[in-house]
């Protein structure tokens, strides 16, 4: 009797204790995942979570199916997330649409950025003092106008500087979306009008395209914003533009010194227009295709799982070719800084470039024959592997380019 007593208790215990366990995953992952997704037509909802989640009808869905019957679900349906097919996670919404598809890409581009308005970089004394900074002024701050006039470039403001003398200059500068307006009293140094800082107002460099969409024009690369080398804040975009690139050579990467491709724009001819900079990357409008090369279907972030993959890149300035790598981590979660974690597994690739290097953030990631991803970024101390984004993070962006 009192070995049964025992085995029930145990066994009552172990099942608390698993209760709780999936309680808690349950928790975490109400927590973390997002609350809508993309879905093919047939309306599955399937996540590639490292526990299984399926999904089925909300309760609250089955009221809302009787009374709609214009069968229209573009406007999304309402699922319940299952851990294990039987502990409720979230209510989440299910978008069906047509699934898009694109040109996947691979080929280096040319960018080329002008700011909206001027950054600053670096405050400095001039004559004793600083101007700039005496007027609340500070590092990463987005100059937009002096004296009302709107600046553009590093002349612009220079001008108007040197135009204030004694009299002071209004300055409308923003910070963190919002704009201020100050008066500079400039300092007379080396026989001129000084406000005490160092600005940028343009930006050059190399990336990959990713995906380019036949029917729009639209492309989307480089997988990442444009930050200013100083500050590290996001470019603000006044204008872009797509250039044809020579690559001429490459850096490997090697433990702790991430390489970079090496080029130089091979005309002044404008391949495209760059009109959106941000977290998802470079978007914008080509003029022609950048290679003849068939459409793929969009993968939707939920449909991608860790195993082997293909990027595709081109580190010679040739057309681009496909190396296999693996996608060893998924991050669903809203407001997750990194999507992916891809391993370059292809011998050929790490023997010329160590792995990842500068100038490949963008190159597509293809899954099962879909277009998933983008990588993004190098690990230092591993450049073998790194960070990638969500293709379908980037495809929205690239619609609000349009």
């Amino acid at each position: 009797m009192e070995i049964t007593k025992y085995f029930f208790r145990r066994t009552a215990a172990a099942a608390g204790a698993l209760t709780l366990t999936l309680l808690g995953v349950a928790g975490f992952y109400d927590r973390t995942l997002p609350d809508s997704y993309s879905v093919a037509h047939d309306g599955k909802l399937e996540l590639n979570t490292f526990f299984s989640i399926s999904s089925r009808p909300a309760k609250r869905s089955y009221m809302t199916a009787l009374t709609d019957l214009s069968g229209d679900t573009s406007r999304g349906r309402e699922s319940t997330l299952m851990l294990f097919g039987a502990v409720p996670v979230k209510d989440v919404t299910a978008v069906c649409s047509e699934r898009p598809k694109l040109v996947p890409c691979g080929e280096t581009f040319g960018i080329k950025l002008l700011t909206d308005g001027v950054i600053v970089v670096e405050l400095t004394d001039v004559g004793g003092r600083c101007p700039a900074r005496e007027c609340g002024i500070r590092k990463g701050d987005i100059i937009i106008s002096v004296n009302g006039r709107n600046i553009r470039s590093n002349r612009d403001i220079s001008e108007e500087v040197r135009k204030c003398r004694d009299s002071g200059c209004e300055v409308v500068y923003r910070r963190d979306g919002k704009d201020k307006n100050v008066m500079l009293e400039p300092a007379y140094f080396e026989g001129g009008y000084k406000a005490g800082m160092w600005v940028r107002d343009s930006s050059a460099g190399i990336g990959t395209l990713t995906f380019f969409d036949k029917d729009s024009g639209v492309f989307g690369g480089l997988g990442h914003a444009v930050c200013d080398s100083d500050t590290g804040n996001i470019l603000p975009l006044s204008e872009g533009a797509v250039g044809d690139i020579e690559i001429t050579g490459l850096i490997p990467s090697e433990e702790g010194s991430p390489g970079q491709l090496l080029g130089e724009f091979s005309g002044e001819e404008v391949l495209g227009e760059i009109t959106l900079n941000c977290e998802a990357g470079l978007f914008g409008k080509l003029e022609n295709a950048p290679d003849e090369k068939e459409e793929v279907e969009l993968g939707y972030k939920q449909e991608v799982h860790r195993g082997s993959v293909q990027i595709y890149s081109s580190v010679d300035g040739k057309a681009p070719e496909p190396y296999s790598a693996r996608i060893e981590h998924i991050d669903l979660s809203d407001g997750s800084e990194h999507d992916l974690v891809v391993h370059i597994t292809d011998e050929r690739l790490i023997g010329e470039t160590g792995g990842i290097v500068q100038g490949m953030s963008g190159s597509p990631i293809m899954q099962d024959g879909r277009l998933v991803g983008a990588v993004t970024h190098v690990f230092i101390d591993d450049p073998t592997r790194g960070y990638g984004i969500f293709a379908e993070d980037m495809v929205s962006c690239a619609e609000k380019s349009r």
